[in-house]
């Protein structure tokens, strides 16, 4: 993907609008265009890097730093008891804009979202 044609990238440089809630020299953290809850918020990196694995180690503690900024906020603003963070890689994860990103996400007692899982288990576990 050119860098042009990427979202984040263009919101980065201002191309695009956003609702920005906390930026560094490295990271901006703006709110979700489409929210699972108000107050559901981005973490981006700066620069271009499809997914996790893309991702710098040199950059993680920047990434994290700023999630946990945001995530602090955000509770504290909305009164929450809960959120989630979280991350899509790759298609088959739900990604759908390939420059990676965390989500901070909003939890409440009756917000009907749920983990369905199928857990399995090892044999020799």
């Amino acid at each position: 993907m050119n860098v042009t044609d990427c979202t984040f990238c263009r919101i980065v440089s201002r191309e695009l609008p956003a609702e920005i809630l906390h930026e560094d020299e490295n990271v901006l953290c703006i709110l979700d265009i489409n929210p699972i809850h108000f107050g559901h918020a981005l973490i981006i990196p700066k620069f271009h890097c499809r997914d996790f694995l893309d991702l710098p180690q040199k950059d993680l503690p920047t990434i994290f730093h700023a999630a946990q900024v945001v995530a602090r906020a955000v509770v504290s603003s909305l009164q929450l008891n809960g959120f989630n963070i979280f991350s899509n890689n790759g298609r088959v994860a739900g990604q759908s804009v390939f420059h990676f990103h965390l989500h901070v996400t909003p939890r409440y007692d009756d917000d009907n979202i749920k983990f369905v899982l199928k857990l399995k288990s090892y044999k020799n576990g």
